[in-house]
């Protein structure tokens, strides 16, 4: 029988710095969705990466005395680690250096061209740098980017090449209007269609390369470098051509315009499917305050790793994140998680179940039993409402649904008293109870997989107390 398959991306990170934590989010959620994914039997492919051209990064590689490859090149090293602390199960990191996506843009924009849709002009307007784009009217606040107040906008005039985006204006809407799925949440897709009903603007897909020479050159034209953006979005289909259509973009909200608008009018230019849903997250600020240098409150995913520990940093990410709407993180809050939810809650029933079958031989052999009834009704081994959680991009709520399976089997233990038996009676509680556990952690493993791997290991053969999964934080 044939597979289906999933193919989920998250937005590729300029090359300018070191992503922060606010950068993590996407990662993991959409590393839940790729695991979930393979689970359930899915051939999966899931793609993130750097996003190394333009000004941004050309600017940071001057500032650092650097030739602009190996500055990238080093911040690209720097990301992917930060990217691995977060144990994502990415099946390509692409560099939007490397010579296959080159080759891919340089074709996409020839089929571009082709469709009669490229026509060179000239420019004038406010360019931000740090977002890589140029600046409407409505985004300018006080002279400033509304996304970046602390930087100075770039005047910019200069003859480039253009994209007929206006002219998919009826096309996009239509589109947005009849697949209500392709932009989530709900919210951010009415937010698309506020701003489209002010009408498109056909837009500068290259730079001149006086201007900016750090980029992929225009086929046919050498004294101009393809727009940032233009390049970027490709990645999509360079990094995975098999897979495409994607199935999910996860990606934060400052990045939905480019994704909900401009690619999609690219692709359909250029002959492309669209991707079946763009969802598009809130932003996660830290104790209160914008992550910034500027306010030297930046603080790495390998930081918050080596504190509390992969899973816990995974598990707050995901029930407090900025899944709808913004967020914020808290070294206290996150504390107080660990401590609640973890080393009190899953940590403590693993713990006392592994203590109390010490003394017993429990079967490998998992059945229905009365605690698993108890759960949520299934089809196949995926309980349903988790899988239309996770399906739905409701991440938190799926893991909310495992810690009311975690509440369900605590309660049956306390219930039965097993500390109070021997021998059969004993056994007739804890097989249950083991099995429980088994039916629990496999839905576990995408959102925890360290630990989800640990329990797996402690509950198979001869079950054995072993050191806390979640030792208590004082």
């Amino acid at each position: 029988m044939e597979k289906n398959r999933f193919y989920v991306t998250t937005a590729i990170d300029y090359t300018n710095d070191v992503i922060h934590i606010g950068h993590a989010y996407q990662k993991v959620v959409a590393d839940v969705l790729a695991r979930y994914h393979r689970l359930v039997g899915d051939e999966t492919f899931f793609l993130t990466g750097t996003d190394e051209h333009g000004s941004s990064s050309e600017q940071a590689a001057k500032r650092a005395g650097k030739e602009p490859k190996e500055f990238v090149d080093e911040i690209s090293k720097k990301d992917k680690e930060q990217v691995d602390s977060l144990n994502i199960s990415y099946d390509r990191f692409i560099r939007t250096t490397d010579p296959d996506h080159i080759k891919i843009v340089e074709e996409f924009y020839r089929k571009v061209q082709k469709n009669g849709d490229i026509y060179k002009g000239k420019y004038s307007g406010l360019y931000c740098v740090s977002c890589e784009s140029y600046k409407t009217e409505s985004e300018i606040i006080d002279g400033h980017c509304a996304t970046h107040p602390t930087k100075e906008l770039e005047k910019v005039t200069e003859e480039n090449y253009f994209f007929k985006w206006k002219k998919y204006e009826p096309f996009l809407k239509e589109h947005i209007k009849k697949n209500p799925e392709f932009i989530q949440p709900e919210g951010r897709r009415k937010e698309i269609l506020a701003f489209l009903d002010q009408g498109l603007e056909d837009i500068t897909i290259s730079r001149n390369k006086e201007k900016v020479s750090w980029g992929i050159p225009v086929p046919g034209d050498p004294g101009q470098v393809i727009y940032v953006w233009f390049d970027a979005l490709i990645n999509y289909i360079s990094g995975a051509q098999d897979f495409w259509p994607a199935d999910a973009h996860i990606l934060g909200k400052d990045n939905l315009r480019w994704h909900a608008l401009l690619w999609p009018a690219m692709l359909k230019s250029a002959g492309y499917e669209l991707p079946k849903t763009i969802y598009a997250h809130g932003f996660l600020s830290l104790e209160g305050k914008k992550i910034s240098k500027t306010l030297g409150n930046v603080i790495r995913p390998t930081e918050l790793v080596e504190k509390f520990g992969v899973d816990p940093i995974r598990y707050y990410l995901i029930k407090f994140g900025p899944q709808r709407e913004d967020a914020d993180l808290s070294l206290g809050k996150i504390k107080e998680t660990y401590n609640a939810d973890l080393a009190n809650g899953l940590g403590n029933l693993v713990s006392r179940v592994a203590k109390l079958c010490e003394n017993i031989t429990i079967s490998d052999s998992t059945k229905t039993n009365k605690i698993v009834t108890e759960l949520h009704t299934t089809t196949g081994t995926i309980p349903t409402l988790y899988s239309k959680a996770i399906e739905n991009y409701r991440f938190d709520e799926a893991l909310k649904l495992l810690w009311e399976e975690i509440k369900v089997i605590d309660h049956v233990i306390a219930d039965q008293q097993p500390w109070k038996l021997k021998g059969q009676e004993l056994l007739d509680v804890m097989q249950p109870a083991v099995d429980a556990i088994r039916y629990m952690n496999t839905k576990l493993e995408p959102f925890l997989p360290e630990t989800a791997e640990k329990i797996k290991k402690q509950f198979s053969g001869k079950i054995k107390p072993a050191s806390p999964l979640f030792p208590r934080l004082g």
